[in-house]
């Protein structure tokens, strides 16, 4: 996230006391969470932190392998993981672009998605048909077609400083019925997933959304939905509105509150619990899989004096802790790869980027990093096999043999 970023949680922060908030529906009540479903479209989300949905998502998985040959167990399995960054999504968009081009893209059995990474994911989940789409939206376009200003005071007695309806109508530009129906395609005849996460503000949970399963059920509303799943992990807080989603337990309606993924986490995979439900349930998986993390940031920590200042020290704090729970992410990943037997690999935005970066949704910025990651990827770069320091700081600790 950006200083533009950074000032807009501070204004929120230092808003009026007392200011009268919009209204909405109640929440779902804590204790019937897990009863909550949108109508029509039941059982097409996990709350990740739950048993139960873990053992749902188990068991979707486990209704896909009907679908799956013997000859699948030979093949390759191989995943891909899209994180956060704002417009530094031109970074992914870009190296994977040049991969494709470069000719040995493989197609991905489960893609995931969080905050622009979500808005990448459908597209890199579909192949190189789209590539043309990843790069208009993220070489082409400028602030304007993302979101309209409300300015300070109605951003402030709102819900966020900005309307994103320009990035709703951007989404529904690509995304229509027969983007659906291919999308429901591939996840009913091929098992293959594509899962992008939101933020759940109400409960303070991650959600992670089964686009697949809502792509089979086909209807207007599941189309409406899987727009609104994308907006929703795109919406930073504060800087864009929430999106309000409308559930029901036992006949009575609710509402949730969703913002971007990168609220609670800067990228996932899959969660570790999954691997031993799996295990319950002895599914057969393929012996090699490979998991492909793009990171759409920076990793190495940006120098920069702070001011003598109350709004300047926050900013920096903020800016800090990002920056350190995204390396942690890609260490719960790593963790998580390595008991599963499951090959890492992570490509970043390297110190080697110099390109100034003057406001959100740079044109000329976007376009500079989309040709730094297309250069990465037509070139086969090599993928880091270890989250940064890892590999160094246990060489140096353990004895030489």
């Amino acid at each position: 996230m950006r200083p533009f970023i950074h000032l807009i949680f501070i204004c929120l922060m230092l808003s009026l006391a007392g200011c009268s908030s919009l209204q909405r529906k109640a929440a779902v009540p804590s204790q019937q969470m897990g009863q909550a479903q949108i109508a029509g479209l039941s059982g097409v989300r996990y709350m990740v932190a739950s048993q139960s949905s873990i053992d749902q998502m188990a068991a979707d998985i486990q209704a896909g392998f009907k679908v799956r040959s013997e000859k699948t167990l030979n093949t390759s399995a191989n995943y891909l993981s899209l994180s956060g960054g704002g417009d530094d999504g031109a970074y992914g968009a870009g190296l994977l672009i040049g991969w494709s081009e470069r000719g040995d893209r493989p197609q991905f059995n489960l893609v995931t998605g969080i905050s622009t990474g979500a808005l990448i994911a459908p597209f890199a989940f579909m192949g190189k048909e789209y590539d043309p789409a990843l790069r208009h939206v993220y070489t082409q376009l400028g602030p304007q077609d993302i979101f309209i200003e409300r300015g300070l005071i109605s951003g402030i007695l709102g819900d966020g400083l900005s309307d994103t309806t320009p990035l709703y109508q951007l989404i529904s530009q690509f995304v229509d019925d027969a983007f659906l129906k291919k999308v429901a395609y591939e996840y009913t005849t091929k098992n293959r997933w594509l899962l992008i996460g939101t933020t759940n503000l109400d409960a303070g949970v991650p959600v992670v959304w089964n686009m697949g399963k809502i792509a089979s059920i086909g209807t207007p509303e599941a189309l409406d939905l899987f727009r609104k799943i994308m907006l929703a992990s795109a919406s930073i807080p504060g800087a864009f509105s929430p999106v309000m989603f409308d559930f029901e337990v036992a006949g009575q309606s609710f509402q949730e509150m969703h913002v971007d993924g990168g609220a609670i986490t800067q990228v996932f995979l899959y969660p570790s619990a999954l691997s031993q439900r799996s295990q319950d349930l002895k599914l057969k998986l393929q012996k090699q899989r490979n998991a492909y993390i793009i990171r759409n940031a920076r990793l190495d920590p940006e120098w920069r004096e702070t001011e003598r200042g109350t709004l300047s020290i926050i900013q920096r704090a903020i800016s800090s802790l990002i920056q350190t729970q995204g390396v942690g992410d890609l260490y719960r990943i790593y963790h998580t790869t390595q008991v599963d037997g499951v090959s890492f690999n992570l490509a970043y935005i390297g110190s080697d980027f110099k390109f100034p970066h003057q406001t959100e949704f740079d044109t000329a910025y976007m376009q500079a990093l989309f040709d730094y990651g297309y250069k990465q990827g037509l070139s086969g770069k090599e993928w880091q096999k270890y989250p940064p320091g890892y590999k160094r700081g246990f060489d140096e600790e353990l004895p030489k043999k």
